[in-house]
């Protein structure tokens, strides 16, 4: 499965889910995808912003990596929304944004029965 049908599917599981997208190793957002019927909370800057947040945050804890294994899932919970990052098996990863009050762990089931394992 490509990164892009990942994220379609992704965006099709919930309806609470908002929005999907890959974020490479180099911290590029690579794919993103929204739910039409959703209005972004955040302009494109922001969301840059926000991708650039998540990679340093991950990328900082890979300094422990040795010591604790790799980070699998993040979830940040904030009152207008809830971050999920998934780590994918290419060492990508699949950032996911839910409505608040979303159950997000029954989302993070969902997308790890469809993740590709390598």
């Amino acid at each position: 499965m490509d990164h892009q049908q990942l994220c379609d599917i992704v965006l099709e599981l919930l309806p609470q889910v908002r929005f999907s997208g890959i974020l490479n190793s180099r911290g590029d957002l690579a794919i993103e995808q929204h739910r039409d019927s959703s209005a972004p909370l955040l302009s494109p800057d922001e969301v840059k912003m926000s991708v650039h947040y998540t990679f340093q945050r991950w990328t900082s804890i890979q300094n422990l990596a040795h010591k604790i294994g790799n980070e699998k899932t993040n979830i940040t919970e904030f009152d207008k929304v809830t971050l999920i990052s998934l780590l994918l098996p290419d060492n990508n990863l699949l950032l996911i944004s839910s409505e608040p009050g979303a159950n997000y762990m029954e989302i993070i089931s969902k997308v790890k029965q469809i993740i590709p394992e390598e």
